[in-house]
Protein backbone atom coordinates (compact mmCIF):
# COMPACT_ATOMS: atom_id res chain seq x y z
CA UNK A 1 0.00 0.00 0.00
CA UNK A 2 1.24 3.71 -0.41
CA UNK A 3 0.51 5.29 2.58
CA UNK A 4 0.26 9.47 3.17
CA UNK A 5 3.46 11.14 2.81
CA UNK A 6 2.82 13.10 5.80
CA UNK A 7 3.22 9.87 8.01
CA UNK A 8 6.75 9.83 7.06
CA UNK A 9 7.12 12.46 9.22
CA UNK A 10 6.37 10.44 12.42
CA UNK A 11 6.95 7.34 14.49
CA UNK A 12 4.98 5.22 16.53
CA UNK A 13 5.02 6.54 20.48
CA UNK A 14 8.45 5.89 22.27
CA UNK A 15 6.37 5.36 25.34
CA UNK A 16 3.86 3.46 23.77
CA UNK A 17 6.67 0.68 22.74
CA UNK A 18 8.23 0.59 25.92
CA UNK A 19 4.61 -0.67 27.38
CA UNK A 20 5.50 -3.61 25.60
CA UNK A 21 8.47 -4.07 27.90
CA UNK A 22 6.11 -3.77 30.90
CA UNK A 23 4.23 -7.22 30.97
CA UNK A 24 7.07 -9.10 32.81
CA UNK A 25 6.13 -10.03 36.39
CA UNK A 26 7.42 -7.77 39.34
CA UNK A 27 7.95 -4.84 37.36
CA UNK A 28 8.09 -1.67 38.81
CA UNK A 29 6.96 1.60 36.69
CA UNK A 30 8.02 5.05 37.17
CA UNK A 31 7.18 4.94 33.02
CA UNK A 32 3.57 5.76 32.57
CA UNK A 33 1.30 8.89 32.28
CA UNK A 34 -1.94 7.45 34.09
CA UNK A 35 -3.35 8.61 37.13
CA UNK A 36 -3.82 5.89 39.97
CA UNK A 37 -7.15 3.81 38.86
CA UNK A 38 -7.31 3.50 42.73
CA UNK A 39 -8.01 6.80 43.55
CA UNK A 40 -11.00 7.21 40.68
CA UNK A 41 -14.24 7.90 42.14
CA UNK A 42 -15.80 5.07 40.56
CA UNK A 43 -18.87 4.88 42.89
CA UNK A 44 -19.09 8.76 42.19
CA UNK A 45 -19.45 7.97 38.59
CA UNK A 46 -21.50 4.81 38.79
CA UNK A 47 -23.93 6.87 40.59
CA UNK A 48 -24.01 9.71 37.80
CA UNK A 49 -24.04 7.18 35.00
CA UNK A 50 -27.00 5.46 36.51
CA UNK A 51 -29.00 8.79 37.16
CA UNK A 52 -28.32 9.87 33.51
CA UNK A 53 -29.66 7.18 32.20
CA UNK A 54 -32.39 6.65 34.50
CA UNK A 55 -34.40 10.19 33.46
CA UNK A 56 -34.57 10.89 30.07
CA UNK A 57 -31.56 8.70 28.88
CA UNK A 58 -32.50 8.78 25.07
CA UNK A 59 -30.83 12.58 24.47
CA UNK A 60 -27.59 11.26 26.22
CA UNK A 61 -28.04 7.78 24.39
CA UNK A 62 -28.67 10.07 20.91
CA UNK A 63 -26.91 11.69 18.39
CA UNK A 64 -25.80 15.22 19.70
CA UNK A 65 -23.96 18.56 19.04
CA UNK A 66 -20.90 18.52 17.63
CA UNK A 67 -20.10 21.92 19.91
CA UNK A 68 -21.09 19.41 22.89
CA UNK A 69 -23.45 18.61 25.63
CA UNK A 70 -24.99 22.05 25.91
CA UNK A 71 -25.72 20.98 30.45
CA UNK A 72 -22.24 20.34 30.21
CA UNK A 73 -20.48 22.94 28.47
CA UNK A 74 -22.75 25.55 31.27
CA UNK A 75 -20.65 23.13 33.90
CA UNK A 76 -17.45 23.75 32.65
CA UNK A 77 -18.28 27.52 32.49
CA UNK A 78 -19.43 27.54 36.16
CA UNK A 79 -16.14 25.42 37.05
CA UNK A 80 -14.24 28.58 35.57
CA UNK A 81 -16.18 30.86 37.13
CA UNK A 82 -15.36 29.01 40.70
CA UNK A 83 -11.79 29.53 40.39
CA UNK A 84 -13.00 33.23 41.38
CA UNK A 85 -10.34 33.00 44.17
CA UNK A 86 -7.28 33.50 41.66
CA UNK A 87 -8.46 36.99 41.06
CA UNK A 88 -9.24 37.50 37.65
CA UNK A 89 -12.75 38.78 35.89
CA UNK A 90 -11.46 36.20 33.25
CA UNK A 91 -12.84 33.07 34.93
CA UNK A 92 -16.33 34.49 35.02
CA UNK A 93 -16.28 35.15 31.16
CA UNK A 94 -15.96 31.95 30.20
CA UNK A 95 -19.26 31.72 28.45
CA UNK A 96 -20.91 28.05 27.43
CA UNK A 97 -20.70 29.28 23.67
CA UNK A 98 -16.97 30.44 24.12
CA UNK A 99 -15.93 26.51 24.59
CA UNK A 100 -16.22 22.96 22.81
CA UNK A 101 -16.57 19.73 24.47
CA UNK A 102 -13.42 17.55 22.62
CA UNK A 103 -12.76 13.41 22.82
CA UNK A 104 -9.80 14.57 26.04
CA UNK A 105 -7.63 17.12 25.38
CA UNK A 106 -5.44 15.45 22.89
CA UNK A 107 -8.71 15.86 20.06
CA UNK A 108 -8.24 19.78 20.97
CA UNK A 109 -4.61 19.50 19.51
CA UNK A 110 -5.12 17.86 16.77
CA UNK A 111 -7.98 20.26 15.96
CA UNK A 112 -5.64 23.31 16.33
CA UNK A 113 -3.15 21.21 14.43
CA UNK A 114 -5.89 20.65 11.64
CA UNK A 115 -7.17 24.32 11.79
CA UNK A 116 -3.49 26.07 11.63
CA UNK A 117 -1.09 23.93 10.69
CA UNK A 118 -0.07 23.85 7.13
CA UNK A 119 2.88 21.69 5.90
CA UNK A 120 6.43 24.07 6.57
CA UNK A 121 4.96 26.30 8.90
CA UNK A 122 6.80 26.88 12.23
CA UNK A 123 5.48 26.03 15.67
CA UNK A 124 7.49 26.89 18.80
CA UNK A 125 7.06 24.47 21.68
CA UNK A 126 9.04 23.98 24.91
CA UNK A 127 12.07 21.33 25.02
CA UNK A 128 11.16 19.06 26.17
CA UNK A 129 7.16 18.85 25.83
CA UNK A 130 4.29 16.38 25.33
CA UNK A 131 5.50 13.65 22.88
CA UNK A 132 2.01 13.22 21.57
CA UNK A 133 1.86 17.36 20.59
CA UNK A 134 5.04 16.39 18.47
CA UNK A 135 3.61 13.72 17.11
CA UNK A 136 0.39 15.19 16.24
CA UNK A 137 1.87 18.75 14.76
CA UNK A 138 4.65 17.08 12.89
CA UNK A 139 1.50 14.92 10.96
CA UNK A 140 0.24 18.17 9.78
CA UNK A 141 3.82 19.22 8.06
CA UNK A 142 4.75 21.70 11.17
CA UNK A 143 8.99 22.19 11.93
CA UNK A 144 8.82 22.58 14.99
CA UNK A 145 11.09 24.81 17.36
CA UNK A 146 12.36 24.07 20.91
CA UNK A 147 12.47 26.90 23.39
CA UNK A 148 14.60 25.67 26.75
CA UNK A 149 13.00 25.69 29.71
CA UNK A 150 13.97 25.72 33.46
CA UNK A 151 12.49 25.28 36.62
CA UNK A 152 10.27 28.10 36.29
CA UNK A 153 8.77 27.04 32.76
CA UNK A 154 9.95 28.19 29.61
CA UNK A 155 12.46 30.88 29.60
CA UNK A 156 10.88 34.03 28.10
CA UNK A 157 13.67 35.65 26.82
CA UNK A 158 14.38 32.91 24.24
CA UNK A 159 11.04 32.05 23.43
CA UNK A 160 10.65 36.12 22.91
CA UNK A 161 13.88 35.86 20.68
CA UNK A 162 12.38 32.32 18.38
CA UNK A 163 9.47 34.26 18.28
CA UNK A 164 10.73 37.78 16.75
CA UNK A 165 13.13 35.73 14.68
CA UNK A 166 10.72 32.65 13.07
CA UNK A 167 7.80 34.52 13.10
CA UNK A 168 5.81 31.02 14.12
CA UNK A 169 2.06 30.15 13.35
CA UNK A 170 1.46 29.27 17.27
CA UNK A 171 3.20 28.84 20.43
CA UNK A 172 2.26 25.25 22.41
CA UNK A 173 3.03 25.33 26.04
CA UNK A 174 1.95 23.25 29.35
CA UNK A 175 2.39 26.38 31.94
CA UNK A 176 1.83 24.34 34.71
CA UNK A 177 3.11 21.27 36.20
CA UNK A 178 4.34 20.17 32.52
CA UNK A 179 4.88 17.09 31.18
CA UNK A 180 7.65 15.81 31.19
CA UNK A 181 9.70 18.60 33.00
CA UNK A 182 7.02 19.06 36.02
CA UNK A 183 8.36 22.71 35.46
CA UNK A 184 5.75 25.87 36.36
CA UNK A 185 5.99 28.86 34.53
CA UNK A 186 6.22 31.81 37.08
CA UNK A 187 2.87 34.33 37.45
CA UNK A 188 5.89 37.56 35.88
CA UNK A 189 6.63 34.78 32.94
CA UNK A 190 2.89 34.17 32.28
CA UNK A 191 2.21 37.76 31.53
CA UNK A 192 4.90 38.34 29.24
CA UNK A 193 4.01 35.56 27.39
CA UNK A 194 0.52 36.93 26.96
CA UNK A 195 2.43 40.50 26.60
CA UNK A 196 4.33 38.59 23.44
CA UNK A 197 1.31 37.15 21.84
CA UNK A 198 -0.75 40.14 21.73
CA UNK A 199 1.92 42.00 20.37
CA UNK A 200 3.14 39.88 17.93
CA UNK A 201 -0.37 38.46 17.26
CA UNK A 202 0.53 35.35 17.50
CA UNK A 203 -1.76 32.20 18.74
CA UNK A 204 -0.70 30.79 22.35
CA UNK A 205 -1.48 27.21 23.04
CA UNK A 206 -2.21 26.72 26.76
CA UNK A 207 -2.46 23.02 27.33
CA UNK A 208 -3.39 22.54 31.13
CA UNK A 209 -4.44 19.09 32.22
CA UNK A 210 -2.30 19.16 35.47
CA UNK A 211 -3.40 22.68 37.02
CA UNK A 212 -5.71 20.84 39.93
CA UNK A 213 -3.81 18.67 41.19
CA UNK A 214 -0.97 21.07 43.13
CA UNK A 215 0.25 19.81 46.40
CA UNK A 216 0.17 22.37 48.68
CA UNK A 217 0.04 26.20 47.66
CA UNK A 218 -2.11 26.84 44.12
CA UNK A 219 0.04 27.64 40.86
CA UNK A 220 0.31 30.66 39.83
CA UNK A 221 -3.25 31.59 37.57
CA UNK A 222 -3.69 30.08 34.16
CA UNK A 223 -3.17 32.56 30.77
CA UNK A 224 -7.02 31.50 30.56
CA UNK A 225 -7.36 33.51 34.05
CA UNK A 226 -5.06 36.48 33.54
CA UNK A 227 -5.36 37.13 29.48
CA UNK A 228 -8.46 39.63 30.19
CA UNK A 229 -5.58 41.52 32.66
CA UNK A 230 -3.27 41.84 29.36
CA UNK A 231 -4.97 43.99 26.64
CA UNK A 232 -5.15 42.25 23.25
CA UNK A 233 -3.91 39.02 24.43
CA UNK A 234 -7.60 36.93 24.97
CA UNK A 235 -7.84 37.10 21.16
CA UNK A 236 -4.52 34.82 21.09
CA UNK A 237 -5.04 32.43 23.36
CA UNK A 238 -6.20 28.99 23.25
CA UNK A 239 -6.62 26.64 26.35
CA UNK A 240 -7.32 23.17 25.95
CA UNK A 241 -9.01 21.48 29.70
CA UNK A 242 -9.32 18.06 30.10
CA UNK A 243 -10.84 15.46 32.56
CA UNK A 244 -8.81 13.02 32.29
CA UNK A 245 -6.32 13.38 34.76
CA UNK A 246 -8.65 14.90 37.39
CA UNK A 247 -11.58 12.32 36.81
CA UNK A 248 -11.21 9.30 34.65
CA UNK A 249 -9.04 9.46 31.45
CA UNK A 250 -12.20 6.78 30.80
CA UNK A 251 -14.82 9.30 29.71
CA UNK A 252 -12.69 10.79 27.27
CA UNK A 253 -14.10 14.45 28.03
CA UNK A 254 -11.85 17.14 27.32
CA UNK A 255 -12.59 21.18 25.92
CA UNK A 256 -11.11 23.89 24.10
CA UNK A 257 -11.81 27.58 24.68
CA UNK A 258 -10.96 29.89 22.16
CA UNK A 259 -11.29 32.75 19.89
CA UNK A 260 -14.74 32.31 18.44
CA UNK A 261 -13.16 32.50 14.77
CA UNK A 262 -10.75 29.34 15.52
CA UNK A 263 -14.06 27.66 17.76
CA UNK A 264 -15.67 27.68 14.70
CA UNK A 265 -13.29 26.31 12.07
CA UNK A 266 -12.56 23.58 15.04
CA UNK A 267 -16.28 22.51 15.00
CA UNK A 268 -16.54 22.32 11.42
CA UNK A 269 -13.20 20.06 11.32
CA UNK A 270 -14.96 17.81 15.03
CA UNK A 271 -17.69 17.23 12.80
CA UNK A 272 -15.40 15.17 9.83
CA UNK A 273 -13.19 13.21 13.03
CA UNK A 274 -16.08 11.78 15.16
CA UNK A 275 -19.28 14.16 15.03
CA UNK A 276 -19.46 14.65 18.89
CA UNK A 277 -18.02 13.79 21.65
CA UNK A 278 -20.04 11.03 23.58
CA UNK A 279 -23.49 12.10 24.90
CA UNK A 280 -23.27 9.70 27.68
CA UNK A 281 -19.84 10.61 28.68
CA UNK A 282 -20.73 14.36 28.82
CA UNK A 283 -23.94 14.05 30.63
CA UNK A 284 -22.01 11.62 33.82
CA UNK A 285 -19.18 14.54 33.58
CA UNK A 286 -22.08 16.83 33.94
CA UNK A 287 -24.17 15.40 36.59
CA UNK A 288 -20.84 14.73 38.52
CA UNK A 289 -19.61 18.77 38.70
CA UNK A 290 -23.32 19.53 39.43
CA UNK A 291 -23.09 17.14 42.71
CA UNK A 292 -19.97 18.89 43.16
CA UNK A 293 -18.20 16.00 44.11
CA UNK A 294 -14.97 17.19 42.78
CA UNK A 295 -13.14 18.81 44.85
CA UNK A 296 -13.44 15.83 47.66
CA UNK A 297 -12.32 13.90 44.83
CA UNK A 298 -9.37 15.83 44.20
CA UNK A 299 -8.42 16.42 47.68
CA UNK A 300 -7.58 12.69 48.15
CA UNK A 301 -5.66 12.38 44.99
CA UNK A 302 -3.69 15.43 45.64
CA UNK A 303 -2.56 14.31 49.34
CA UNK A 304 -1.72 10.30 47.96
CA UNK A 305 0.36 12.26 45.23
CA UNK A 306 1.94 14.55 47.07
CA UNK A 307 3.43 11.78 49.63
CA UNK A 308 4.33 9.68 47.18
CA UNK A 309 6.12 12.68 45.25
CA UNK A 310 7.98 13.69 48.50
CA UNK A 311 8.65 9.77 48.96
CA UNK A 312 10.35 9.68 45.27
CA UNK A 313 12.72 13.02 46.28
CA UNK A 314 13.70 11.49 49.13
CA UNK A 315 14.71 8.21 47.67
CA UNK A 316 16.26 9.65 44.69
CA UNK A 317 18.44 11.87 47.00
CA UNK A 318 19.63 8.73 49.28
CA UNK A 319 20.23 6.13 46.42
CA UNK A 320 21.23 7.75 43.88
CA UNK A 321 22.95 11.03 45.44
CA UNK A 322 24.92 13.34 42.98
CA UNK A 323 24.60 10.92 39.93
CA UNK A 324 21.10 12.84 39.46
CA UNK A 325 19.68 16.17 39.53
CA UNK A 326 16.25 17.24 39.33
CA UNK A 327 13.61 19.80 40.88
CA UNK A 328 11.15 18.59 43.07
CA UNK A 329 7.68 19.21 41.45
CA UNK A 330 4.81 21.09 43.34
CA UNK A 331 2.18 18.94 41.60
CA UNK A 332 1.39 16.68 38.58
CA UNK A 333 2.82 13.58 38.26
CA UNK A 334 6.15 13.90 37.40
CA UNK A 335 9.95 14.30 38.23
CA UNK A 336 12.23 15.59 35.24
CA UNK A 337 15.61 14.34 36.34
CA UNK A 338 19.23 13.96 34.44
CA UNK A 339 22.31 11.91 35.02
CA UNK A 340 25.00 14.24 35.94
CA UNK A 341 27.94 11.55 35.40
CA UNK A 342 28.96 10.79 38.73
CA UNK A 343 29.00 6.99 40.49
CA UNK A 344 27.16 5.63 36.81
CA UNK A 345 28.66 3.31 33.98
CA UNK A 346 25.64 4.02 31.84
CA UNK A 347 26.67 6.98 28.64
CA UNK A 348 22.88 8.20 29.09
CA UNK A 349 19.35 7.57 30.09
CA UNK A 350 18.80 5.25 27.18
CA UNK A 351 21.21 2.71 28.37
CA UNK A 352 20.42 3.33 31.93
CA UNK A 353 16.53 2.62 31.03
CA UNK A 354 17.71 -0.65 29.64
CA UNK A 355 19.99 -1.46 32.68
CA UNK A 356 16.93 -0.37 35.03
CA UNK A 357 14.33 -2.88 32.70
CA UNK A 358 16.67 -5.77 33.53
CA UNK A 359 16.82 -5.29 37.61
CA UNK A 360 12.53 -4.69 37.07
CA UNK A 361 12.14 -0.98 37.30
CA UNK A 362 11.15 1.09 33.86
CA UNK A 363 11.12 4.87 33.25
CA UNK A 364 11.22 6.88 30.34
CA UNK A 365 14.31 8.02 28.59
CA UNK A 366 14.31 11.86 27.97
CA UNK A 367 15.33 12.18 23.87
CA UNK A 368 11.33 11.74 22.79
CA UNK A 369 10.16 14.52 24.64
CA UNK A 370 12.35 16.71 22.30
CA UNK A 371 11.22 18.02 19.39
CA UNK A 372 15.17 18.60 18.16
CA UNK A 373 18.68 18.41 19.46
CA UNK A 374 17.46 15.90 22.83
CA UNK A 375 19.74 15.83 25.53
CA UNK A 376 20.32 12.27 25.67
CA UNK A 377 21.27 12.52 29.73
CA UNK A 378 17.46 13.15 30.52
CA UNK A 379 14.20 10.80 31.96
CA UNK A 380 11.26 10.66 33.40
CA UNK A 381 10.23 9.32 36.17
CA UNK A 382 6.09 9.52 37.37
CA UNK A 383 4.91 8.86 40.93
CA UNK A 384 1.58 8.77 40.02
CA UNK A 385 0.26 4.73 39.72
CA UNK A 386 2.94 3.40 42.28
CA UNK A 387 2.66 3.56 46.59
CA UNK A 388 5.07 4.27 48.75
CA UNK A 389 6.93 0.97 49.35
CA UNK A 390 6.81 0.05 45.87
CA UNK A 391 8.41 4.04 44.73
CA UNK A 392 11.38 2.96 47.38
CA UNK A 393 11.74 -0.27 46.08
CA UNK A 394 11.90 0.98 42.59
CA UNK A 395 14.46 3.59 43.61
CA UNK A 396 16.73 1.05 45.10
CA UNK A 397 16.78 -1.24 42.03
CA UNK A 398 17.90 2.19 40.02
CA UNK A 399 20.37 2.71 42.10
CA UNK A 400 21.93 -0.80 41.11
CA UNK A 401 21.31 -0.17 37.82
CA UNK A 402 23.76 2.68 37.28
Amino acid sequence: MQFAERLNQIETSAIRELFKLLGKPGIISFAGGFPDPALFDAQGIKACAEAVLANNPGPVLQYGATEGYQPLREAISGFYAAKGGLGSPANASVRPDGLIVTTGSQQALDLIGKTMISPGDKVIVEAPTFLATIQCFRLYGAQLIGAPIDADGVDVDQLERLMIEHKPKLVYLIPTFGNPSGATLSLARRRRILELAGRTRTLVVEDDPYGELYFDQPPPPSLLALCDTVPGSRDWLAHCGSFSKILSPGLRVGWMIAPPALLAKATMCKQFSDAHTSNLSQAIAAHYLGLNRLDAALSVVKKTYAERAATMAQALRRELGDAIAFNQPQGGMFFWARLTGARSQCSGAAEFAKRAIERGVAFVPGAPFYAHDPDPTTLRLSFATVGLEKIEEGIGRLKQAL
